[in-house]
């Protein structure tokens, strides 16, 4: 990370967002180096809990053995397998044995939705979620997570889509609340234009975070340009002053 571009978005944060939750980033690495390893739940656990450690300002790696949840090792790369049955555990689920979310409405449409998904080919044995002003020169994050409250994501949203003519430049796949902070933002990194993902709709996730946060996770790539655009933008407008003053106060 260039110091210098993170000091500058620090600033800008402030200036604009006053006293909102800084983000967090993460990225893959062999060696997390000074970085603490996480420490391997007694039971299941998800990682979006854990991750309110991270957005206090302690950064922390995580492998496939710190990972208790099946998901999150799939959608952090680690294992491509979903736990048996797993078409039914989404849907309907199976008399008498296994009581389903029923998130989607047949196991058919499971099936054929993680057919689809491509698995993240983790290019290292950690995962490292760091706050933003904690980067070091070393690190190199794939995306920049927000978890935002109402005001805050209606101002990431826009700037998201302040140079799209088609105003898209934001999406919302449907996922657990690990995917749409991880899986999807890794692959739109990917892409030519990508666009920020809207996330933490997870019913199962929700009650690991506040009742006002959602997530919009911003690929690197598209993170560096809206940050760069912040001066010429709605932000330096009266009506986004009424918003940031509001969001101060909410603090």
């Amino acid at each position: 990370m260039d110091l210098k571009f993170r000091n500058h978005f620090l600033n800008q944060w402030a200036k604009y967002f006053g006293n909102a939750e800084l983000p967090i980033t993460f990225f893959y690495t062999e060696d997390p180096g000074q970085v603490a390893k996480a420490a391997i739940p007694k039971g299941w656990s998800c990682i979006v809990s854990e991750l309110a450690l991270v957005r206090n300002g302690r950064s922390l790696a995580w492998n496939v053995n710190s990972l208790s949840c099946g998901g999150s090792q799939r959608y952090f790369g680690y294992n491509e397998k979903m736990r048996p049955n797993f078409e039914y555990f989404l849907s309907y689920g199976i008399e008498d044995k296994m009581e389903g979310e029923r998130y989607i409405r047949t196991p058919e449409m499971v099936k054929e939705m993680m057919g689809n998904m491509r698995c993240i080919p983790a290019k290292g044995k950690y995962i490292v979620f760091k706050r933003f002003d904690n980067l070091t020169p070393e690190d190199e994050p794939v995306a920049v997570i927000f978890f935002a409250t109402q005001d805050v994501l209606s101002g990431l949203f826009t700037l998201a889509n302040f140079d799209q003519a088609d105003g898209l430049g934001v999406t919302a796949p449907f996922g657990s609340g690990c995917s749409s902070i991880v899986h999807h933002p890794y692959f739109e990194n990917e892409k030519e234009n990508p666009r920020a993902v809207l996330g933490m709709f997870d019913v199962s996730a929700r009650p690991c975070v506040p009742k006002d946060r959602l997530t919009i996770s911003i690929p690197m790539k598209k993170f560096k340009k809206m940050a760069g655009y912040m001066d010429e933008s709605f932000l330096i407008t009266a009506s986004w002053t009424k918003v940031r003053d509001r969001i101060n106060k909410e603090i």
